[in-house]
Parts: C-alpha cells; structure tokens; sequence
C-alpha cells in the first residue's frame, strides 16, 4: 500500500500574527488580520487561540470542497455553539434526512413562483420605512434597513403586521443576534450572557402566540407558517424555523441592504448611474418582481456590495471523519472555516480585489459566479433556501429609495464589525432628498 504523505497546516508565525494584531487594530476588525494571516500563510492555515484552533480554508476549490465534494463528511450541527442552543432544530443548524426532511417543508413558502405575492409586501413595508424620511433630518440605514427587513419577512412570509410589536421586541432580537455572534464563548463556552434568557422567552413567546392563531384560523396556503402546520410539524418544531427566518433571514438581508447604501453613498457617480437607470426603466412605476430584473446596473452594484460585504463572511463545519484536501490532512472532529470574504477579495480572481467596482460583474465577467470565486448565498445542495427571496427583496426596496431619494453620505467612518452577519459599525449615517417634486412626480 503506497504511503500518503500530507503536509502539515501552516500556523501563522509571531511576526505574521504581530502584523495581524497590528491590522486589527488600525482597521478596528478581525477579518483585517485574517486577510494578513491568508496574504502571509496562504488558502490553508490554522488559527490558535486557548481551546480554538480550527483550520481555515480559502479560495474556490477550498470552497468547492465544503460545500459539495466533501459535504456529507462534514457537520453543520455543533451542539455547544449558541446558534444550535439558539435555533434547536432550525433547518440551518440540522444534518442529513433531518435537514432535508424540514427544507422540504419551507421550500414551498421560498420557491421562486411564490415571489410575486411577496413584492406588494416588501413595496408596502418599504414606503411605510422611507415615508417618515426628510430633507433635514440624516438617518441610519442600519437601523433603518434592519426595520425594513424585519417588517418585509413577518409580512410576507408570516403574513403578520410586525409594527405593534417592533419598539417591544427591538432589543430583544439585537440580543439574541449578539448571542450567536463570535465572541467570548469561542474560547470560554459557558461565558455570561446577560439578558438572553429574557430575550430567548420574550421571542418564544412571541412566535408561539402566532403559530397558534395560524392553527385557529387556518386558511392561507400562501403563508410559511400554514405551510408548516399542514406538513404536520409541532409548535415548538415550528418555532424553530421561524426563529431561523426571523434572527439568520433578516439579519443577513439588513446588512446587504445597509452595506449597499453605504457604498451608493460613498459612490455619488455609481447611485446617478443606477438612478438613471431606474427612472429610464421603471418610469416611474413601482418597483416589482420582474421589471427590477431589467436594472442590469443595479445588479452588479449588489453583487459588487455581496463580495466586498458578503453577509454570511464565514462558514463553519466540523469534520466527521479524516479528511484532506489539496494535501493537508484535517483530522476528524477538527472545525473548519472556509472563508467566503477572502475568497471574494482573492487576488487570484479579482483585479483590485478591495476596491469599490461594480464592472466586476459585468457581463464579460459572468463566468466568475459560476465557479465557487462568488457565493453570498453559499453554494451547493445546502444554499441558502432564501436566496431568491432575499435577491427580489434587495432589489425591490434599492430601486424604490433610488426612485424617491438622492442619497448624501454623512462623515461617519465605519468598519467591518463580525456578528451573525458582516455589519457597518457604528452606523450608515446617510441624508435622503426627496425627488418628489410638487406634481408627484420624480425628479
């Protein structure tokens, strides 16, 4: 039997770890040190902190690797993470015929034919946002975009009014999302967590409240939480996909949308472009579905947004069995990370990989989506089930505040902050003008 001779994981030295601590700092975020760590180690390395040491992986074979070669030798489910203690059996955190068993059931509420019943939602919601907007007064797109995001999935996937309850349950959604974001708990599991216990019962309560008058008034096909009911799932199994939706669904979908109006409004040229192209395309009709797919210039501003900023900037699985890849052995029960937001400003794939350009995906560019080098939305079997949801979403509340709104940047800096999702810390500071002119019409 031949002899398998497989290399040993890079550790990144003092001197290397030293510029990276000096990244952190100047940068003010992790993902600064990790860009040095892959610069300086390369697209496999290990990080070694007191009782976490995973491997990190980088690049579209890397990633290729995780997500569909090597995918049924790898876990999702990690029992002493806060996400699983979080989520319980939400689809996100489940494995094998479980995962598969509840993505059936979701899949009818997220299929593409169900987008046009949602537009009229995530249009309504939008102007309910962006109407108490004026000409004097800056707003933060984060908090802004956040109230979007979280009315637009109770509407449309719920098919709840989320308004009475957004001031009573804004804080307690911000806990639960810093719960599973990285912190403390990754070298200390049973780290405190102060008010997540109240936050945790508040939300429950919440979402059980409502599965249960979906049970009494059961007559809406069109509705997620209907749908899981007639699948014949339990309340409390019920409650582990809203939570799901409702924490992961649109925390992701604030920071896109944040993460884009931030660069519109540091990009005055690129938001006249897609302006110009809104007003020419739509003419003056509401944004939709179908007529948004026409925005070809706003596409590549998003997708150019999801590579710099993608919201899900990190994946994590631990190995089941021994592995290897590309030469090095990752043994079983190691963590793996694969990093979606060094491979998006991989210098291998992108010209000027840190650099604001929305030509990135331009159409001679195209073939870059198709091979593992772009994945905001993951990739594989395992994709996001809300891709195409969050997609018309995306476009839909852009093109609507370009439609009625100049956008003015304000000089807050921010910085990459890592929590569930990439967020703009400590803000987008943004003034909106009006285009509305007296005759209502856009100007």
């Amino acid at each position: 039997m031949a002899v398998v001779h497989t290399k040993p994981i890079p550790n990144p030295s003092p001197l290397t770890s030293l510029r990276a601590l000096r990244a952190i700092l100047r940068d003010r975020s992790v993902l600064a040190g990790m860009q040095v760590f892959h610069a300086e180690t390369g697209d496999v390395f290990r990080l070694s902190l007191p009782g976490f040491n995973p491997v990190v992986l980088v690049g579209a074979e890397a990633t290729h690797f995780i997500l569909t070669k090597a995918r049924h030798d790898l876990r999702w489910r990690i029992d002493d993470d806060p996400i699983t203690k979080l989520l319980i059996h939400g689809v996100l955190v489940e494995d094998g015929d479980s995962h598969d068993q509840i993505r059936r059931s979701l899949n009818p509420a997220l299929h593409r034919n169900m987008l046009s019943k949602y537009e009229d939602a995530m249009l309504r919601r939008t102007d309910q946002i962006i109407d108490a907007w004026t000409d004097t007064q800056p707003v933060d797109m984060l908090v802004e975009m956040r109230k979007a995001a979280l009315l637009i999935l109770m509407d449309a996937l719920f098919h709840v009014d989320y308004t009475p309850e957004m001031e009573r349950l804004w804080h307690s959604v911000l806990n639960l999302i810093g719960f599973i974001s990285p912190g403390l708990w990754l070298v200390w599991k049973n780290a405190p967590r102060p008010g997540y216990r109240q936050a945790r019962a508040l939300m429950d309560e919440y979402l059980l409240r409502i599965i249960r008058l979906h049970r009494e008034h059961l007559d809406d096909p069109d509705d997620m939480i209907s749908f899981l009911i007639k699948a014949g799932m339990s309340d409390e199994l019920i409650r582990d996909q809203l939570m799901t939706m409702l924490i992961a669904g649109h925390d992701t979908s604030t920071a896109m949308l944040a993460w884009s109006l931030y660069l519109l409004g540091a990009h005055p040229e690129a938001q006249a472009r897609a302006r110009e192209e809104i007003d020419q395309e739509l003419n003056g009709a509401a944004p939709n579905a179908v007529n948004t797919l026409q925005l070809r210039y706003l596409q590549q501003i998003i997708d150019e947004t999801l590579r710099l900023y993608p919201p899900i900037h990190l994946g994590s699985r631990v190995a089941a069995v021994d592995l290897e890849f590309d030469g090095f052995a990752i043994p079983k029960e190691t963590r793996v990370l694969y990093s979606i937001f060094l491979t998006h400003r991989h210098p291998d794939y992108w010209e000027r990989p840190n650099d604001f350009d929305p030509d990135h995906f331009s159409p001679e560019n195209k073939h870059k989506r198709e091979h593992y080098m772009f994945l905001p939305f993951g990739g594989g079997p395992r994709n996001c089930i809300g891709m195409a949801f969050a997609q018309v979403e995306t476009r839909i509340v852009l093109a609507r505040i370009l439609q009625r709104f100049r956008l003015e940047q304000r000089g807050h800096a921010v910085h990459l902050h890592m929590g569930a999702t990439l967020e703009p810390r400590p803000g987008v500071w943004i003034q909106p003008y009006s285009r509305l002119s007296k005759g209502n019409t856009y100007g």
